[in-house]
């Protein structure tokens, strides 16, 4: 999960109101359907940019979320596409959430969960596709999750956030409002038997693009081993790869500022 990778464009295009409520109605309803609290959203929020509008993990498996107006007035941000990209990065499943505006309200089109596999047009039930078996975390996964892990980090230490993603295949993956201004990060993760992640090869190239915002930088390096690592740190027993959905340990020490 090194070397150059394209530069991202910070896009803070906001999404309609009316976009939000329809947004709002959607993941209530998938709240409803779940029959209990959720605790593994992926993405549960309107910040750009946009590849899926919700995403959730129901057991082992994940699930990428489209909202679509099927009348066709709601001005509705990214594409089907970018849906498509983020599920097979991802080894998820790409939906669509059809809503009509009826009485007032945004409420699905279709029965149940109200979700259709944008592959082949038939109707979704996540608790079905749900099993037991070992899936291990891709790549993208694994870099959304060291996004999620800095982006606490961020708002822990009380800065507001103004963008993030979790392509690894686009940099920088945060921005936030620093003391004087924007600031961005660049975000790396590596897998267990590796502990610290290398700055990219393009760096020179990633500070003059972001430059045009804000020259302040700083560099991420996130380390992830399965918690079953925690027992054996010899090196000699091959690494137990991260199971989606089962416990993780992360090494983490906070950003590196970015000479200028």
């Amino acid at each position: 999960m090194s070397g150059d990778r394209p530069m991202y464009d910070i896009d803070m295009h906001e999404p309609s109101h009316e976009f939000a409520r329809c947004w709002k109605a959607a993941g209530q309803h998938i709240q409803k359907m779940v029959q209990g609290p959720m605790k593994s959203w992926l993405r549960a929020h309107l910040n750009p940019p946009f590849l899926e509008h919700l995403s959730f993990r129901l057991g082992n498996q994940l699930f990428f979320v489209r909202i679509e107006d099927v009348d066709g007035v709601l001005e509705v941000p990214g594409s089907r596409p970018g849906l498509m990209t983020v599920a097979a990065e991802c080894s998820g499943h790409p939906c669509l959430m059809p809503m009509r505006h009826l009485r007032g309200a945004w409420q699905p089109v279709r029965p149940g969960w109200g979700l259709l596999d944008v592959r082949f047009g038939h109707a979704i039930d996540p608790p079905t596709l749900v099993n037991d078996e070992k899936i291990e975390m891709t790549d993208w996964e694994l870099h959304d999750f060291a996004v999620q892990v800095v982006r606490d980090y961020i708002t822990q230490l009380g800065r507001e956030l103004m963008s993030w993603q979790g392509n690894p295949s686009a940099d920088p993956s945060i921005w936030f409002v620093g003391e004087n201004g924007p600031e961005w990060v660049v975000v790396r993760a590596v897998r267990f038997p590796m502990r610290d992640a290398k700055p990219p090869a393009n760096l020179d190239k990633i500070k003059a693009q972001c430059s045009r915002l804000s020259p302040v930088g700083h560099f991420a390096s996130v380390g992830i081993a399965s918690s079953d690592e925690a027992h054996d740190d010899s090196g000699i027993v091959p690494p137990t790869p991260l199971w989606r959905g089962h416990g993780m340990v992360v090494r983490f020490e906070g950003l590196s500022p970015i000479a200028v």
